[in-house]
């Protein structure tokens, strides 16, 4: 269990009813496309999209229930104590070569159960009850769905964009993302997720980050390790962003160059040019 609250109970409220609401405007959206075997990204069709969804809550199902049948993937709960953000990849890949199904009729009908189970078990819950993530990280359970949500919201943003179907990254569900799942495993610890090679800088790099949708946060970045800034600490750089934006920023969707020029993310402050540096370490699977 964590120490100490860090997830208030609006934000919970927010979390649960978000996982509810993409669950189903991305199962309509699936049941919308023709063509399943569409690719959607360089790699991946609808279908293996829906799998990829479909094993990230089948494992998040296991995680809050023991009787949960495991995933039927061998090797898997051995590895991913070690995978890193730049690994993530290969896990992705081993999950798709065992799970077979490519019918989203009943990927879909698993997809819902698993994620109703999860809302069932989680409801009377601790949401700062830590768990075990990827990386021999440690994960917030608030934070569990955060990360499911930001996993439909963009990968529903694939399938729309190359289906041509409309889709919705509502600012409220976008920001759980970072609020509670990116800023609680930071806050809990992220093991070895953020592993790389950059050489650690002496000096802090030091960045607030704001959004009309949560309270301001600042991270620091010291000795190739982020934590959450002492009170008071000066920011070199003051990033204001718009979730979805940030989102697909982050995970590749959209160019950095692009989503300032829109407005989704304003960079400020006194050396904001660190900003890049601090996201080479503070960075997602894109």
């Amino acid at each position: 269990m964590a120490a100490t609250a860090t997830v208030n109970p609006q934000q919970w409220r927010a979390a649960r009813e978000a996982l509810a609401a993409a669950t189903d405007r991305f199962a309509r959206l699936v049941e919308s496309v023709d063509r399943p075997q569409t690719m959607v990204t360089a790699h991946w069709s609808v279908a293996d999209t829906v799998v990829h969804l479909v094993s990230v809550a089948w494992w998040y199902a296991t995680k809050l229930d023991p009787q949960h049948p495991p995933l039927p993937i061998p090797g898997l709960d051995a590895r991913l104590p070690t995978v890193t953000v730049d690994t993530i990849e290969g896990v992705n890949d081993l999950v798709l070569a065992h799970l077979t199904e490519r019918d989203p009729a009943p990927l879909l009908a698993q997809f819902r159960a698993d994620v109703a189970k999860i809302l069932s078990i989680a409801a009377d819950r601790d949401p700062d009850e830590l768990l075990p993530w990827f990386g021999d990280a440690r994960a917030p359970l608030a934070g569990l769905f955060g990360h499911l949500v930001n996993e439909l919201l963009v990968h529903g943003w694939d399938i729309a964009r190359a289906t041509g179907r409309p889709w919705e990254m509502p600012g409220r569900e976008a920001v759980l993302f970072f609020e509670v799942f990116l800023v609680g495993v930071v806050r809990a610890g992220y093991g070895r997720l953020l592993d790389n090679d950059e050489p650690p800088r002496e000096r802090p790099i030091t960045v607030e980050f704001r959004s009309a949708y949560c309270a301001d946060v600042t991270l620091v970045l010291h000795r190739g390790l982020v934590s959450i800034a002492a009170p008071g600490a000066r920011p070199d750089v003051r990033v204001r962003f718009d979730p979805a934006a940030l989102n697909l920023m982050l995970f590749g969707r959209v160019g950095r160059v692009r989503t300032a020029l829109t407005g989704g993310v304003s960079i400020r402050g006194r050396r904001p040019w660190l900003l890049f540096p601090f996201l080479r370490v503070l960075r997602t699977p894109s």
